[in-house]
């Protein structure tokens, strides 16, 4: 039966409000900082700048996402919301079967890559991904403990360091909060018919005194697994590795995949028999698997976190504070069969039982017209059982520090300590050369794979580990002060210093770093790296409507080298409703320690291409699998930027404003990783692939195998506009909130190639228009939400606007209760199906989502 997460939501929220409403006594109310204007609040610090300041609107593009914009959009983790951003242009990876990251989810600015993309939480980088070691996995953020969410659309290499690039987000946590608040909620989706619910909640707590003030929570949020076989529009698999064979002439395989004499249609499997016109039976056929009747589209995913945050006035110059995370996130993803085949080691001999040219087999065939000799055999190991592996990552986060005053400066110090943990556990995957030896003995029988005895299934089962870790040990500290007086006001200088130690390392179990394991179980890398760092940045206020801002950083890398990145601003403001801007900045990243140290990676990768699908029989647009090794590339070099941006606030109305923003970033010697079908799409469209980066062919043209990797990739050229409107007026006797954002890629290009705006996987635009609208206990939110289309290329076909409408609907009972009931994707648009930049997808899965209507309710309790 499937479970219903709304109706488990439904029962507990009317439970809590139950309570809340019925409960005697005086409660502490939460305080509700929604109203407070920043200069209410007096000075503070803004994502991109390290200086105070009252302005709201500064010299850098910066989007402001409110706790309750979060709400609003309906999504039920921060990972979602801030991957359907629309500054993530081209979308980004997340959660998935079948990826050894199957339980991350990245975010990737302006289409860059994540690796460009900075994610901090409290103005402190996000720790580093164990499981990809370069990438940050937004999977483990508190959904519960975030009060709002700055998006720096500039490049802040020297404000934050060489990874800012594409720009940075910052995730707010809760401050000053007083009370306690309890959420509740579910969801389910109407794809597929089974899988994909979701369970959320969250826990908040705050207290204070005259000199201290603690902030606790915890937060979670669950989601059930998604079957390939549920969706509508998956085909049926037909992986060469089912139960053929092939031939070899001069000790070259002929990929003539052709069916044992036994057949291979074994009842409630996923083997059955497709035409094969190169195949040596006069049948022509070859034995297939249906890898989608038992593999996940989806992993399932469990994210639970707890934070704290605590600050103690020593006196009335010194504050104490301190902040913790700890967060676990665990998925489990199910595969295919282990697929493997003597092709990567030793072919069949003409002697061994299971040698179908073999007079003495019980598969011999003497309709193959064939003399005894050694031959391949391509098999799924189905009576192993499914792979299933389960992820759980784990991260704590300890930051304590003090701010005081000396003199007229303000001085900060503090120390941080981060533990980010991931382990793996992988079942019923393949000991290559025990299957081996047991095939060609003959006491595995290919002829009934599923007769086979246990004792000889265990022989050549087994069990892998891989254990990582990206840990990090930082100190830092800085100084801000008053240098003299300009016309605009007191000029001011901010100096500091950061020295971090990173400690990285994937290990994988010693089978697996052997290569004795089938089915893409992958090899280790370890390295660790100290980085210091020391910055300044300056604000020459030149006149009461001129502001000049100049930054610098300089990091020193243990291991590579060192860099300094400088950056200037403008503020200037004509006008009390007008205000322009402008920036120039430089960047700088180096080769992250996973490529560097990665070891080669055997994967049997699907991928789609036309001339391997013609040669077996297959209509040209077949999904198949090659074999994929993933290598460290000793060619690397570190990559540069330079960008610059002009803009515009303009607010003509009081019930009217908008920010227009123009950006412009040049990469140099871009290191970004070329996948199989990245390798196989450039050589199709007649593009260079980086050196040791390429696809070996047989003479039909087939694919034998690809080396896949990081790379260089010349020269990037991108720029666009990014367009934030906001409308606030009163109407049928309650207030209107609307608000539009569009971001819109002018120009991509590598190399000064061809244009990448508007090819598969990169839309020209992305937008959502917001609206909301109050009238007293009742609100109504409506979201239309819009990416671009996309031309055809010589690889993938064109893909359609796609535009999806939310609805939320929010009573704000008498007991300090809100009941939410809303539907993201009212309509159930599909994601275009085969179209676009697919890959091994069916669609695009990182730029759309195959959730069809998404229903949901939550229950907000505060006292």
């Amino acid at each position: 039966m499937k479970r219903n997460p709304m109706t488990d939501a439904v029962q507990k929220a009317l439970l809590t409000g139950l309570i809340a409403s019925s409960a005697l006594g005086t409660v502490a109310f939460a305080q509700d900082s929604d109203d407070e204007s920043v200069e209410e609040q007096g000075k503070i610090t803004v994502t991109g700048s390290r200086i105070k300041r009252s302005d709201v609107e500064g010299a850098l593009p910066i989007t402001v996402i409110t706790r309750e914009q979060i709400e609003l959009s309906g999504e039920s983790n921060a990972a979602d919301f801030i991957r359907n951003l629309t500054f993530n242009s081209a979308g980004s990876f997340r959660p998935q079967s079948g990826s050894s990251a199957q339980g991350d989810s990245q975010v990737s600015l302006r289409a860059l890559g994540s690796g460009r993309t900075l994610v901090l939480i409290d103005n402190r980088r996000l720790p580093t991904s164990p499981t990809t070691g370069s990438s940050q996995n937004l999977s483990t953020l508190p959904m519960g403990a975030i009060e709002r969410i700055e998006v720096l659309t500039d490049g802040a290499s020297a404000i934050y360091g060489s990874d800012a690039i594409g720009g940075v987000i910052n995730v707010i946590t809760r401050d000053d909060y007083q009370g306690a608040e309890i959420m509740l909620g579910g969801a389910e989706v109407s794809i597929p018919a089974n899988g994909g619910e979701r369970e959320e909640g969250s826990i908040v707590f705050g207290a204070s005194s005259d000199r201290s003030s603690l902030l606790a929570g915890v937060s979670w949020n669950d989601r059930e697994i998604i079957f390939a076989r549920d969706l509508p529009w998956t085909p049926a698999g037909a992986s060469v590795y089912g139960n053929s064979f092939t031939t070899i002439t001069d000790g070259a395989d002929n990929f003539d995949w052709t069916s044992f004499i036994t057949g291979c249609d074994f009842p409630g499997t996923g083997f059955y028999t497709v035409p094969n016109s190169a195949a040596v039976n006069p049948q022509q056929t070859r034995c297939a698997y249906n890898f989608t009747l038992v593999s996940a589209d989806e992993a399932s995913s469990e994210n639970k976190s707890f934070y704290a945050k605590a600050t103690h006035e020593i006196n009335d110059s010194w504050e104490l504070w301190a902040n913790t995370t700890f967060a676990q996130a665990e998925s489990f993803g199910r595969y295919a069969p282990v697929p493997d085949s003597s092709f990567f080691s030793t072919p069949l001999t003409a002697n061994s039982p299971n040698n179908p040219t073999n007079p003495n087999s019980g598969l011999y065939d003497p309709s193959l017209g064939l003399d005894p000799q050694a031959v391949n055999w391509w098999h799924r190991f189905d009576a192993l059982g499914n792979r299933d592996d389960t992820v759980t990552n784990q991260v704590l986060d300890f930051l304590v520090g003090t701010t005081g005053q000396i003199g007229n400066a303000e001085v900060e110090f503090g120390l941080r300590h981060t533990d980010n943990r991931t382990s793996t556990v992988g079942r019923n995957y393949l000991l290559r050369s025990a299957a081996a030896s047991l095939i060609e003995s003959g006491a595995y029988d290919l002829a009934n794979p599923y007769a086979n005895p246990e004792n000889v299934l265990n022989q050549m089962r087994i069990t892998i580990f891989r254990d990582s870790k990206y840990d990090q040990d930082e100190l830092f500290g800085s100084v801000a002060f008053d240098l003299f007086d300009m016309d605009g006001g007191p000029a001011s200088l901010y100096v500091g210093a950061e020295h971090r130690n990173e400690k990285y390392a994937d290990l994988y179990d010693p089978q697996s770093e052997a290569g004795q394991v089938g089915g893409s179980s992958g090899n280790s890398a370890a390295g660790d790296r100290d980085v210091t760092a020391v910055f300044f940045e300056a604000l020459f206020p030149v006149m009461d409507n001129l502001e000049v801002n100049v930054a610098g950083r300089y990091d020193d890398y243990s291991d590579f080298g060192d860099n300094f990145a400088p950056k200037v601003s403008l503020r200037y403001q004509p006008l009390d409703n007008l205000t322009l801007r402008a920036s120039y900045g430089q960047g700088f990243r180096a080769p992250t320690l996973d490529i560097l140290t990665q070891k080669t990676t055997f994967s049997a990768t699907t991928v789609r291409d036309p001339q391997s699908c013609v040669n077996q029989g297959q209509p040209a647009t077949c999904s198949l699998q090659i074999n994929d090794f993933i290598q460290a590339n000793s060619l690397l070099q570190p990559e540069d930027s330079d960008q610059w941006s002009v803009g515009l606030a303009y607010e003509p109305f009081d019930w009217f404003n908008f920010t227009l923003d123009y950006y412009n970033i040049e990469i140099t010697n871009r290191i970004r990783q070329f996948t199989a079908q990245a390798v196989i799409n450039n050589e199709i469209n007649g593009v260079n692939n980086p050196p040791g980066l390429f696809c070996q062919r047989s003479p039909t043209g087939s694919i034998i195998q690809c080396f896949t990797g990081f790379g260089n990739d010349g020269e990037v050229e991108t720029s666009g506009l990014d367009l934030n409107a906001r409308f606030n007026y009163e109407i049928l006797g309650g207030n209107m909130t609307t608000q539009f954002q569009l971001s819109h890629i002018l120009d991509l290009s590598v190399d000064g190639g061809p244009e990448l705006a508007k090819s598969p996987g990169f839309p020209e635009q992305r937008a959502v228009l917001s609206n909301q609208y109050s009238y007293g206990d009742w609100s109504l939110a409506y979201n239309i939400n819009y990416i671009g289309d996309q031309d055809a290329d010589a690889a993938n076909l064109s893909a359609p606007s796609w535009t999806t409408h939310d609805v939320q609907l929010n009573y704000h009972a008498a007991w300090d209760g809100r009941f939410t009931v809303g539907v993201r994707n009212a309509g159930e648009k599909f994601p275009p199906v085969n179209r676009g930049a697919i890959g091994n997808r069916d669609y695009d899965f990182n730029l759309y989502d195959g959730y069809g209507r998404v229903t949901y309710f939550r229950y907000t309790q505060t006292f």
